[in-house]
């Protein structure tokens, strides 16, 4: 009985924490994914428009983190900057009411600072209307894809270049519903009421049958016993959620940060060398580089084309 009701309740209540990190692990790579196209096809897309996808583009993980867990001032921060020109009052969803009943909560305020990020990224003009929307990063998601289509069509960017980034548009979108399910569907409340009951029954039953072989040490063997199983189950009701703790958060959106605004050192200094320029380098210095892996195949590649081409002469 310990080692299945284990196995259960560890399956059941890690698959979250699971589902959180391939979610991420997916938005990594589209982010790198659409940065890398634009990069390469920068002449085709434009400069400005390029610096528009990219800044949308490191805000969407951000924006994506504070849609699953608002980080909204507290009431001493909101206070300084509340009459200033660097407060920003976000657009909160109010709750909406079915059939004749009335909601009695009202909307909460939430007050953020336009001079951190991912706030920063974004002119007043697009900020205001991202603020006014209830899921931010699917309003980004879309202004993508817009910006997406609003490329013209040259020979060297045809529609099949349009509908990559448009697929990746779509992959943004997918992440922000595998978040929502995530964040939204709690383990249900019998299953952990069950749970916990059926552990109780089992530590208080458990002296009963230890106490014919253990003896005196019936009492620190069940007290081990329960503690680990007790945390077990508190463990698993901790990580229920990724997005409240087990997911380090921050450091996966200063990640899409760094790769996506390559060349842009905030004050973190979060950066990233561009490899999709070519300054100062030439086709001809990989020339000039030694043996692979100074092991000498080069050299013996030569020495036996060498003696391949002599016996075909002598033939």
């Amino acid at each position: 009985m310990l080692i299945s009701f284990t196995h259960i309740h560890s399956t059941l209540l890690t698959f979250p924490s699971q589902e959180g990190r391939k979610t991420w692990e997916q938005l990594l790579n589209t982010c790198r994914d659409i940065t890398r196209m634009v990069s390469v096809y920068e002449r085709e897309v434009g400069t400005k428009r390029k610096q528009r996808i990219q800044r949308l583009l490191a805000a969407f993980p951000y924006l994506l983190h504070h849609h699953i867990q608002p980080r909204c001032l507290d009431h001493s921060q909101c206070e300084e900057l509340k009459d200033g020109p660097y407060s920003l009052l976000l657009n909160e969803p109010r709750p909406i009411n079915i059939g004749r009943r009335k909601s009695m909560k009202t909307p909460r305020q939430c007050y953020v600072d336009t001079r951190a990020l991912p706030w920063c990224l974004l002119p007043d003009s697009v900020l205001n209307k991202c603020a006014q929307s209830h899921n931010r990063p699917l309003w980004v998601a879309d202004r993508l894809g817009l910006e997406f289509t609003e490329i013209q069509y040259v020979p060297n960017w045809t529609s099949r270049e349009r509908l990559d980034l448009l697929k990746a548009a779509s992959k943004l979108t997918e992440c922000i519903g595998h978040c929502e399910r995530i964040h939204n569907t709690a383990v249900p409340l019998n299953y952990a009421r069950h749970a916990l009951r059926s552990l109780t029954l089992w530590s208080l039953t458990l002296p009963f049958g230890l106490i014919d072989k253990l003896g005196l040490l019936t009492g620190p063997t069940v007290g081990i016993l329960a503690w680990l199983m007790f945390g077990v189950y508190q463990i698993g009701h901790t990580i229920e959620d990724p997005f409240q703790g087990s997911l380090k958060m921050t450091d996966m959106c200063n990640s899409i940060y760094r790769d996506v605004m390559y060349g842009d050192r905030n004050e973190a200094g979060m950066r990233r060398e561009c490899a999709f320029r070519k300054d100062g380098e030439k086709n001809e210095d990989w020339d000039t580089v030694g043996e692979a892996f100074g092991l000498g195949w080069t050299a013996q590649v030569e020495v036996e084309a060498s003696r391949v081409m002599s016996v075909h002469v002598r033939g």
